[in-house]
């Protein structure tokens, strides 16, 4: 009796090894595969009003010399907003970064920029499927961003966003347009006191993201002036980015930066290369 019942406690403790040892298999599996899917997912570079390749161009590099990622295309959409695709993204290259570059650099149509972004992301995904993607946005490239989420957020037919990058996004309003310094302020949860019509038709994200999906990275800068802003856009409008996706958002980061942070160097600023690599990759 006594042998078998020692037969019996081996045979039962080689079974729990064996359940151990394939259910860390399985888990090994699943996180490389996660890590695939993660390296193969793009970073879309999206400049802002008046902006062109050079507003990216020394973010990208730095990416690329720290051996981070590599730029593998660039995507140009006409003034019609037909996109062209120029360069090569090779099945070997991990972490790739599209250049996103539009010949109406000033068209202050949000909801047109965010459309024509999806044709972007859908001449690229014909080209070389992947299934998350990446955004790094300056100025008026977070509302080209804002607005592709606020119409196809829930499309499970379109790539599905995993990190975004906001740098200096004006969500509530630009100084000397819609807005003046320390005239707006934030309330406790995060909402901006005064709402143009742009934050209005955005408020409808808190709803219409994906729940815990999209991480976030809220760069903006203070010139320590005291207009709390980046001579362009005021903190409480970039902040104001924490109101509309925190409720549904995987995570939420901001980072200020400063005081040499003004509004169109802050995509030449050494402090947000480190932040924005650190965080994407």
């Amino acid at each position: 009796m006594k042998k078998w019942g020692f037969l019996l406690s081996g045979g039962f403790l080689l079974v729990i090894i064996l359940s151990i040892l394939l259910i860390n298999q399985r888990s090994n599996q699943a996180r490389q595969q996660a890590n695939r899917v993660r390296d193969s997912a793009p970073t879309f570079y999206l400049h802002g009003y008046g902006g062109s390749g050079r507003s990216s161009d020394s973010m990208i590099e730095a990416a690329e010399e720290r051996g981070r990622a590599t730029k593998v295309l660039t995507a140009i959409v006409s003034r019609t907003g037909q996109v062209a695709l120029e360069g090569h993204w090779t099945d070997s290259t991990t972490r790739p970064i599209i250049q996103v570059i539009y010949k109406n650099n000033r068209n202050p149509n949000y909801r047109q920029n965010g459309e024509w972004f999806k044709r972007v992301l859908i001449a690229v995904n014909r080209q070389h499927h992947f299934k998350q993607f990446n955004v790094v946005a300056h100025s008026m490239g977070n509302l080209t961003l804002a607005f592709y989420l606020a119409n196809n957020a829930q499309n499970k037919k379109m790539p599905q966003l995993a990190k975004f990058v906001s740098i200096a996004g004006h969500y509530a309003g630009i100084i000397g347009m819609d807005d003046r310094a320390n005239q707006n302020h934030l309330a406790k949860d995060g909402r901006p006191q005064q709402i143009n019509a742009t934050y209005r038709q955005l408020m409808g994200l808190r709803h219409r993201l994906p729940k815990d999906q999209v991480q976030f990275l809220n760069i903006y800068g203070d010139l320590s002036d005291g207009s709390d802003s980046d001579g362009r856009v005021s903190n409480v409008s970039s902040q104001s980015l924490r109101y509309l996706v925190a409720p549904r958002a995987k995570s939420y980061r901001e980072v200020e930066l400063g005081p040499k942070a003004q509004h169109s160097q802050l995509h030449e600023n050494e402090a947000v290369n480190k932040t924005v690599i650190d965080f994407l990759w």
